[in-house]
């Protein structure tokens, strides 16, 4: 054990991000494995307009939990490898919304077999795939009430 894993709760945030890390390096390896070229940062947009079909902006942005302003820096990079296009909204036409193109479809595709076998060994890695997922649901849903800082100054301002 060393001394990151010692510090227990302290160093959650530096293990969940050394965890991170790891599945993502991994994870490319698998994709080139497949013959897939694919960077893991396009996968929360691709897979929500995947299952969305079309997304705006905004839509996405909540969905996948990024800001603005990074979620349309990969829509752009993304619209420019031609794996995303867009088309007005018949509601708002200032509203442009996103879908998948012929390429992206068929990347996705390619991709599937690659999501099923990720799905297994992660859960096999987890052991449970659920607890883990639980944990960061109920994680995620405590900071979303309220804040890991609030919750400092809370306790730090009760003294």
């Amino acid at each position: 054990m060393n001394v990151i894993n010692e510090a227990g709760i302290l160093a959650i945030s530096t293990r969940l991000h050394r965890l991170s890390e790891q599945l993502r390096k991994d994870g490319a390896m698998i994709y080139k494995a497949f013959g897939i070229d694919f960077e893991l940062k396009w996968f929360p947009v691709i897979f929500t307009i995947y299952k969305k079909e079309t997304a705006s902006v905004v839509e996405i942005a909540n969905e996948i939990g990024y800001t603005h302003p990074s979620t349309i820096t990969l829509l752009k990079e993304l619209e420019k490898l031609k794996i995303l296009e867009w088309k007005k909204d018949i509601n708002d036409e200032r509203k442009r919304l996103f879908l998948l193109t012929a390429k992206g479809i068929e990347l996705v595709e390619k991709m599937k077999p690659v999501w099923e076998l990720v799905a297994i060994v992660l859960s096999e890695i987890a052991d449970n795939e659920n607890n883990l997922l639980k944990a960061i649901d109920e994680a995620e849903e405590k900071i979303a009430n309220q804040s890991f800082y609030q919750r400092a100054m809370q306790i730090k301002n009760s003294k």
